[in-house]
């Protein structure tokens, strides 16, 4: 008799700060995934969700406790508590998603079909952005970012970040460092290894009523640009507002 597969654990770090608002949505999101796919009698991983909280000072930590997803408290900074977050993964892939992030439906079939592809062990995935605003600013922001992924191959961290432990590891994870820790990890993936699933990671327009359709991009891309240059991270950050 034939021995049955074993099991695949999918980890999924969500990094929290102070996310009350946004947490909920995400979690849902993921669960009516996940439904979604059993109804249809899918091959589908099993699923761990570890909340990094970096020291929420609102209700996020209570949220994630209610929901009974695994709660991991570290240090404040999104590289920090990614590095964090996936340290106590136990799973064979780990995916990496934004607080105020929402996987589209399918999102569960999509990521199947990636991790039972054998190559796509050595290869990472991202979702596709999208902004939960019928603006006609948020749709030409949504044709840019899919211009940088075409050209550049260069995500952001919220379009979610999908690899196994083995190419995660062998990678060296997510720096420490208080800025760019997406494009970091992203670059050392590189365009050969990195994939587009063709499901949307509806993201908070928030920050970009805050900060603008046009000035939060320019900083967004003047910030890449220092990056790139060699500027130290810290100073960046500094630029940048955190």
């Amino acid at each position: 008799m034939a021995e049955e597969p074993a099991t695949v654990l999918l980890s999924i770090v969500i990094p929290t700060l102070d996310a009350g608002a946004h947490l909920e949505a995400c979690l849902a999101a993921l669960e009516e995934g996940r439904k979604a796919a059993l109804d249809q009698a899918m091959d589908v991983p099993d699923v761990e969700i570890i909340v990094a909280d970096g020291g929420s000072s609102d209700d996020t930590r209570a949220i994630a406790e209610r929901l009974g997803v695994r709660l991991v408290t570290t240090s404040r900074g999104r590289g920090p508590q990614l590095a964090a977050g996936a340290q106590a993964a136990a799973g064979d892939w780990l995916l990496f998603v934004h607080a105020d992030t929402r996987l589209g439906q399918g999102w569960m079939q999509a990521v199947a079909g990636f991790i039972h592809n054998p190559a796509n062990r050595g290869r990472a995935a991202a979702f596709r952005f999208a902004l939960d605003d019928a603006s006609r600013a948020a749709r030409i922001l949504e044709r840019l970012v899919a211009w940088r992924c075409r050209v550049l191959a260069l995500p952001y961290g919220d379009q979610g970040l999908l690899m196994s432990r083995g190419l995660y590891d062998a990678l060296g994870g997510y720096s420490d460092d208080p800025l760019m820790e997406d494009v970091a990890l992203v670059s050392a993936i590189g365009r050969e290894r990195l994939r587009f699933l063709e499901v949307p990671a509806v993201t908070s327009a928030a920050r970009y009523g805050r900060g603008g359709y046009v000035l939060r991009p320019l900083r967004n891309l003047s910030c890449l640009g220092l990056y790139f240059l060699g500027l130290p991270t810290p100073l960046i950050a500094r630029l940048y507002g955190r």
